[in-house]
């Protein structure tokens, strides 16, 4: 080992040569305060001393707090192999999970089958865009039956929440849906004057680039699979595209006030005597502020998630 002392950097090493065969490659850990070195014996049996040479070398000292003798030893394994059954006997009374293969393959369809739905929305767009030169004018009527089909489908993201198939919680996958799907079916699908606007191909791009990392990320874990750039991917990306996405969905709830307003269309009048009509439009601006608080929401919930599977490591000295 190379290390820094009083007098500087040296070279520490020594020579041990034991009384009965070991394992070759011994276990080390550095920590801030010292070096350790676990040594494992080929064969668990008591040892008369420690080395070949009769006479303790002088470099060596018993660590007393640590010290067994033969009888402390074999009541040491006795009290392991009792705990060893007595788990043995907790996990057999534990019943066993006769769906879990069904499950785990309902999971990895649908997480397959999301990915490959948002992979074409964002396939077929790119290419639309950047390639054949269309506008951003014809994205709904282009794009629209698929993201119908995966937004609809998303919805059993909060059905996997509650009935525990899913470890994620429930509050960020329903602000999720259920904001996406009323921009979807309530604010673009209701009104024809907003589905050729530019903004729809922004929600959609924007959506479809987070699913691309989300999906594949599930769908590995079902396995027990973890791609580190993907993980990183799928921990990262939201940072810039949730608030764009944010912002592309406020953009189209502006937008589509004054049309609400004009149309008075899901605008609700209330009976004689109040004579009252609450406006549509009116509650789309208390959304817009609940917009933002669900970004928040998730914002956090991601950012919590971020911080636990990319979060610093503690350093390990070489």
């Amino acid at each position: 080992a190379q290390g820094h002392g009083a007098k500087g950097d040296n070279i520490y090493e020594f020579q041990i040569e034991f009384l009965e065969p070991v394992e070759p490659k011994p276990v080390c850990r550095v920590t801030q305060r010292q070096l350790n070195i676990t040594v494992q014996k080929k064969e668990s049996n008591w040892w008369e001393r420690l080395t070949k040479q009769e006479k303790r070398p002088l470099f060596l000292a018993p660590d007393f707090d640590r010290w067994l003798d033969e009888s402390d030893a074999e009541m040491e394994l006795k009290e392991k192999e009792e705990e060893k059954i007595n788990k043995m006997k907790i996990e057999s009374r534990v019943p066993k999970d006769p769906f879990k293969h069904l499950k785990k393959g309902y999971l990895i369809m649908y997480n397959l089958v999301q990915f490959l739905g948002f992979s074409w929305i964002f396939v077929n767009m790119t290419v639309r865009l950047f390639i054949l030169g269309k506008s951003f004018y014809d994205t709904f009527h282009t794009i629209a039956d698929m993201m119908y089909f995966c937004q609809t489908l998303a919805a059993m993201e909060i059905m996997n929440s509650l009935i525990g198939l899913v470890r994620s919680p429930l509050i960020p996958a329903v602000v999720q849906i259920f904001g996406r799907n009323f921009i979807l079916f309530v604010v673009l699908g209701s009104l024809e004057e907003m589905q050729s606007k530019p903004v729809v191909f922004f929600i959609f791009y924007f959506w479809s680039i987070i699913e691309l990392f989300r999906y594949p990320y599930y769908m590995l874990s079902c396995i027990g699979i973890e791609w580190k750039p993907l993980t990183w991917l799928r921990y990262t990306a939201w940072i810039p595209l949730y608030p764009l996405g944010g912002l592309a969905e406020a953009v189209c709830i502006v937008q589509s006030i004054p049309i609400f307003s004009e149309t008075g269309k899901f605008s609700l009048g209330l009976p004689n005597p109040l004579n009252v009509t609450i406006q549509f439009s009116f509650l789309l601006q208390i959304y817009l502020i609940a917009l933002f608080l669900g970004v928040f929401v998730n914002f956090r919930h991601l950012y919590k998630q971020r911080k636990h599977h990319l979060g610093p490591k503690k350093r390990k000295m070489k």
